[in-house]
C-alpha cells in the first residue's frame, strides 16, 4: 500500500457535508480540516497495484461539492 495525501476545496459552506461524504465512503485512513487554500486534506492507502487516478476518480472525486481537488504521491517515510 502507498499512502497519497489528498486536498479538497470544498464549495462555500459544505465542508462538513463533504468530509462526512468522504468518511462514510471508508476511503481514508485520516481526514483533517485546514486552513489556506483546501478545506480538507486525507491520507488514503492505495494498494499497489492500482492506478491512482482511477482510484481516487472511482472512490472520492463524485462527491457533490467539491470544486478542486489536489494529489500529492509519497515516496519515503522517514
Amino acid at each position: 500500500m502507498r499512502p497519497v495525501f489528498v486536498q479538497f476545496r470544498c464549495e462555500p459552506g459544505t465542508t462538513y457535508q463533504v468530509a462526512e461524504a468522504i468518511y462514510d465512503r471508508e476511503v481514508v485512513s485520516e481526514l483533517f480540516s485546514t486552513s489556506g487554500d483546501y478545506d480538507l486534506i486525507a491520507k488514503v492507502y492505495i494498494p499497489e497495484d492500482e492506478d491512482v487516478g482511477r482510484f481516487l476518480s472511482d472512490r472520492l472525486f463524485d462527491i457533490p461539492h467539491i470544486s478542486r481537488t489536489l494529489t500529492t504521491m509519497t515516496f519515503r517515510a522517514f
